[in-house]
């Protein structure tokens, strides 16, 4: 009878012990589960945007979110940084350059989606000066001896700093101001310059004066190439469905009244 009962005990604690292992298989499979779903309901994308854009992709991601529920996360630098990160394989959803040069690039190295280029915009620099300091006119301006530091952004990856360079050498001042130049890493640093007192005077973007209480004149578009920005969908992205939503949004009239607003000029290259 002793050993019947002891039979009966191990047989207990045996499916007490087999009881334990279904419930934490289903836990794990339940988990598993769980996380699959959460995975693929998640609203959110990841941009890597040019400096230009903070004021009006901010905006626009915003209204975005507010009409889709998608998060719109940004990291905003210079085109060519950022460029770099994506064709080391950053894990971006959606990449909108500051030149369309850099899309067509990382298109050839097969790190961007061949069929998402889409041209979004039309930049265009600006003389910048604070608030407290005289307005900028034009070019002979710059050669003034109050006149120290002028910030560019870095013309070696930023379009916005490679523009200003090229509308230097129209003016065939390049080499004289070239001890004034103040290195920015991208177009928003080298607002942030001018603004600080850094610089006394910045060649900037448009986008970012817009709102500002800080004096700029607008260049002359001629003096330089076209900055001509396009977008595209990085190949590694998980999440191309929202992206493409996102990039839809940007190129569509909400996204282009946005620009407009913050002086973008039309892909087709009409104001």
């Amino acid at each position: 009878m002793v050993q019947y009962f002891r039979n009966v005990k191990e047989g207990l604690e045996a499916m007490k012990h087999v009881s334990v292992l279904i419930v934490l298989m289903l836990s794990v499979l339940i988990g598993c589960d769980s996380n699959s779903t959460s995975h693929v309901n998640e609203k959110k994308i990841t941009v890597a945007a040019a400096s230009d854009l903070y004021q009006a992709l901010t905006e626009m991601g915003e209204q975005f979110s507010q009409e889709t529920d998608i998060e719109v996360v940004f990291t905003f630098g210079s085109t060519g940084m950022l460029a770099k990160q994506i064709e080391e394989g950053a894990p971006f959803d959606l990449f909108a350059a500051a030149h369309e040069s850099y899309i067509d690039d990382l298109i050839d190295k097969k790190s961007v989606l061949a069929d998402s280029k889409r041209n979004y915009a039309i930049g265009q620099i600006a003389f910048m000066t604070t608030g407290d300091g005289n307005k900028v006119l034009d070019e002979t301006d710059l050669q003034n001896d109050d006149i120290k530091a002028i910030a560019i952004a870095n013309p070696e990856h930023a379009p916005y700093g490679k523009a200003a360079k090229e509308a230097l050498e129209t003016w065939g001042v390049w080499d004289e101001l070239t001890p004034k130049i103040v290195y920015a890493e991208n177009i928003r640093q080298a607002y942030q310059f001018v603004e600080s007192g850094n610089a006394d005077v910045g060649i900037i973007a448009v986008s970012l004066m817009v709102g500002s209480d800080d004096n700029y004149t607008v260049i002359d578009d001629d003096d330089y190439q076209p900055i001509s920005q396009a977008l595209g969908i990085p190949s590694q992205t998980a999440n191309k469905e929202n992206s493409q939503k996102f990039a839809d949004f940007i190129t569509g009239e909400k996204g282009q009244v946005i620009l407009e607003k913050y002086g973008f000029g039309h892909p087709e290259g009409e104001y």
